[in-house]
């Protein structure tokens, strides 16, 4: 599928959270993990047996099930089972590529992400969907590895704010986690700027100029993922919904400060890679002049000496005509000539270097 266009979809008049895309991957399905946090410690759960409609009463504190892959139609259709989600909740966590948006259900809201990453020198994307409830958080992130594994080291460290806080903590957590991602991103993107700044002022060539639209093309990819997720995490201040208080607005403008930063950073680095195609068009042109300009010299210094061959080329010769050439029997003629030719030469040679033409 297109690098711009990598949604899957439901096929059209499809029930929600029905229908595959004919090209959707299924795969082998998501790994699943759930743990428990209450009391300032971490307890690992039956990921199988939850998902089987075996979750239980878990006690205070709240559940986190996450799902590391793109689930397959059974583990959704289980997913939906065990905890009641909406079928556009599925849908949207079925059908990658969506745009990032919160939607609210009831007591429960859904958050979906994108979760850049840069590997074998391009951009890819991965979505993260965040489905937060009372006592609850299901995440699924489409990678395939998982990149919360410091959000679990912070909760097995006794970090009181997710025993104060609860569920919407591990939910900015996450989200904090997702959104920052797009800072080492962009560092590998600045990198790529740079050497491709070199290679313009150095030695632009044709692959320099395609590789100046390639980067412009994942910058486009990247914006047009990364620029809504500062919407999405404002909306969660606007509204002020369970379970995201005023208690916890503090960490979402972190979140909201951080998301700016990276469109900013983002939307400089579209203006440098516009910049570079100017510079190499300008680069091109330059280079051009300065071999017309060395063409021109060479073809200006040949124009006297065309001249001066071609008089003694023609060879008039009569002896009783007054008007024949005089030079064609002089003894030093030929190394004559040359030498007035050679004085022509050094002559505009020097008076090209003076004028700063060379």
């Amino acid at each position: 599928m297109s690098r711009l266009f990598e949604k899957t979809y439901p096929e059209p008049g499809a029930a929600p959270g029905h229908g595959a895309h004919a090209r959707e991957d299924v795969g082998e399905g998501a790994r699943a993990c759930a743990w428990h946090y209450g009391h300032e410690r971490l307890t690992e759960l039956d990921a199988d047996r939850i998902l089987s409609g075996g979750a239980g009463d878990t006690g205070e504190g709240f559940m986190w099930l996450h799902l590391q892959g793109m689930p397959g139609p059974e583990q959704l259709r289980a997913l939906g089972n065990a905890f009641g989600l909406h079928p556009l909740v599925l849908e949207d966590i079925r059908h990658q590529g969506q745009r990032p948006k919160v939607d609210f259900f009831d007591n429960a809201l859904m958050v979906i992400l994108s979760h850049p990453r840069h590997e074998q020198g391009r951009i890819e994307l991965d979505q993260f969907s965040l489905f937060v409830a009372p006592g609850l958080i299901i995440s699924i992130h489409g990678g395939e590895q998982d990149p919360f594994e410091p959000v679990r080291d912070r909760m097995r460290s006794a970090n009181r704010n997710f025993n104060r806080l609860g569920a919407a903590y591990l939910a900015y957590a996450l989200m904090d986690a997702v959104v920052d991602q797009g800072f080492p991103v962009l560092e590998e993107i600045s990198e790529w700027l740079e050497r491709l700044e070199d290679a313009v002022l150095e030695r632009p060539d044709a692959s320099t100029l395609a590789e100046i639209h390639r980067l412009r093309r994942e910058l486009l990819v990247l914006r047009r993922q990364l620029w809504p997720a500062r919407d999405v995490v404002a909306r969660l201040m606007r509204d002020d919904l369970e379970p995201f208080t005023v208690e916890l607005f503090p960490y979402l403008r972190d979140v909201h400060d951080h998301a700016i930063q990276i469109v900013d950073l983002l939307e400089s680095y579209r203006e440098m890679a516009a910049t570079l195609i100017e510079a190499y068009m300008s680069a091109i042109n330059q280079r051009s002049n300065d071999v017309m300009r060395v063409l021109t010299i060479i073809a200006t210094i040949f124009i006297p000496l065309t001249f001066v061959v071609g008089i003694y080329g023609m060879n008039f010769d009569h002896p009783e005509s007054p008007w024949s050439m005089p030079e064609l029997y002089t003894y030093y003629g030929y190394p004559v000539v040359w030498l007035v030719m050679l004085g022509v030469v050094a002559g505009m040679l020097y008076f090209f270097r003076r004028r700063g033409w060379l």
